[in-house]
């Protein structure tokens, strides 16, 4: 694995504005396209976390639902769960902004690190402490816990990120070398992983598929970037095909998110039928790439684009704070899903929500850029030793939140022993 790692990997070519032509790695033009899929992806997501919440406050508990449980309404899903367009996007871009890096993955990986786990550090200077103030202050203890809970399993994604970001110099090296065997191994790991794990009963060999799934995505944005993603109709009619059909006759739900009382998740873990969901994706997305590109984006893509994370890792805090007031303290449970006083209430929900996070975005997103440091350069035991303890912190805060207790600690902690060990080095 060293020996693969250390070798220079080609640089990948930046595609242009026309599908299948390139241009040099080295340019200063961003892909609107890239960019553009993953400002829609994370603001889809925020809206749909903003709006699908049903919820009620008796007896001192915060009771929560969701509105796309409503029958029929799955199919919805099969866009709206745009996560993997998110990971297609980054693994373009890591694979542009890896070309562009010279081929240094120790150099390249520390400072993806860096911009990953930076914008963390407020969010746990506010939560840390936050559950505790707002007990003293008389705050219900049920309601709090299950806002700093979600809070921190919303990071799930930065830890899976994480893992792609991590393999994305040997992952390149594989592209480079067997092309489209790479994301049809890792599908035939979802497979089997699947296949042991309905067979067997044994949901945990399931997770298995946070590696399988959603690298084979991130691996198809390694064909964008040098302009080869060919045929989208087929990965678009194939995908979505291929999802209706294990739906209708395997052990999958329709929904492409988890549903309250589901017996099964395709989301967590994700399955077979999530990646073929993804894959239509992105045929999709790749179909609707000439159309997309004409769109006059440009100043919304150079507000958005640097707030990206900020408005992530904030906008569900945003949620509790109006939750807090409206549900809980005003005693206003959120209307049927569908009823015309749940349409009705949605602009005034949603104002609520913007006016909350107005704020919120305009303190903490000066926090997306690491400090430009003079840093120095680790071999990789010192790369992945600060890769392991930032990816633990962040899968600790993922599994247990910010709930009132000693690991919220610890994962800060290790949060800054990785960024500490990415810190500037002495030449003396």
């Amino acid at each position: 694995m060293t020996v693969l790692l250390d070798r220079p990997i080609a640089p990948v070519r930046q595609p242009s504005t026309q599908p299948g032509r390139t241009a040099g790695t080295r340019a200063a033009v961003r892909d609107p396209f890239i960019d553009l899929l993953r400002v829609f992806g994370m603001a889809l997501i925020v809206f749909q976390h903003w709006t699908i919440p049903v919820l009620t406050y008796q007896g001192g508990r915060l009771a929560t639902g969701n509105a796309l449980s409503t029958p029929g309404v799955w199919v919805v899903t099969w866009l709206s769960q745009v996560m993997p367009l998110v990971f297609f996007a980054g693994g373009a871009a890591n694979a542009i902004s890896f070309g562009r890096s010279g081929g240094n993955p120790q150099r390249w990986l520390a400072a993806r690190l860096r911009r990953l786990a930076w914008p963390l550090l407020p969010l746990a200077a506010v939560w840390i402490p936050l559950p505790h103030v707002l007990l003293t202050l008389g705050v219900p203890e049920q309601p709090l816990e299950v806002g700093a809970r979600l809070t921190g399993q919303l990071l799930w994604f930065l830890a899976v990120y994480l893992i792609a970001v991590t393999a994305t110099p040997l992952a390149l090296r594989l592209h480079e070398r067997y092309g489209l065997l790479v994301p049809a191994s890792l599908a035939a790991g979802a497979v089997l992983t699947d296949v042991m794990r309905f067979s067997t009963g044994f949901d945990a060999i399931g997770y298995l598929n946070v590696v399988f799934v959603w690298l084979a995505v991130h691996q198809l944005g390694f064909f964008y970037a040098e302009g080869r993603l060919r045929r989208p109709w087929a990965l678009a009619l194939g995908g979505f095909g291929v999802a209706a059909l294990l739906v209708a006759y395997g052990p999958y739900p329709g929904s492409m998110i988890g549903l309250p009382g589901a017996e099964v998740s395709n989301m967590a873990p994700p399955t077979l039928a999530m990646l073929a969901v993804g894959i239509g994706q992105v045929g999709l997305a790749a179909l609707l790439r000439p159309w997309l590109v004409r769109l006059p984006t440009e100043r919304l893509l150079a507000w958005a684009s640097p707030r990206i994370m900020t408005v992530y890792l904030w906008h569900m805090p945003a949620l509790f704070a109006v939750t807090g007031v409206v549900v809980v303290l005003l005693g206003i449970d959120t209307p049927r899903p569908g009823s015309a006083f749940w349409l009705a209430g949605w602009p005034v929900w949603l104002g609520l929500l913007c006016l909350v996070m107005w704020p919120l975005l305009k303190g903490f997103a000066r926090f997306e850029a690491p400090p430009a440091l003079p840093y120095g350069q680790a071999g990789w035991g010192g790369t992945l030793a600060a890769v392991a303890l930032a990816g633990g912190g962040v899968l600790t805060l993922t599994v247990g939140g910010f709930a009132p207790g000693g690991g919220p600690f610890l994962a800060v902690l290790a949060l800054l022993g990785g960024l500490l060990m990415t810190a500037p080095r002495s030449r003396t």
